[in-house]
């Protein structure tokens, strides 16, 4: 079952922050698409089934980032 979570992230001011947000997110297990627009922070994972909130969160951060609260 294909699920999508759509988070957003905070302090993305470039092309290489989009790369960077998208990559650590597309290193959980289950992401099989990642979707992120600089504009608005808005980032769309689509995955085989749920994935934890905090496991997004974490790989934000290690790209250099945070989820608004």
């Amino acid at each position: 079952m294909s699920t999508t979570t759509t988070v957003t992230v905070t302090g993305m001011t470039c092309g290489h922050c989009v790369s960077s947000v998208r990559e650590e997110v597309g290193k959980i297990s289950g992401v099989t698409r990642v979707d992120v627009d600089l504009q608005t922070g808005r980032v769309d994972i689509s995955s085989d089934g749920p994935i934890q909130l905090a496991a997004v969160a974490d790989a934000v951060d290690e790209a250099g980032y945070q989820l608004a609260s």
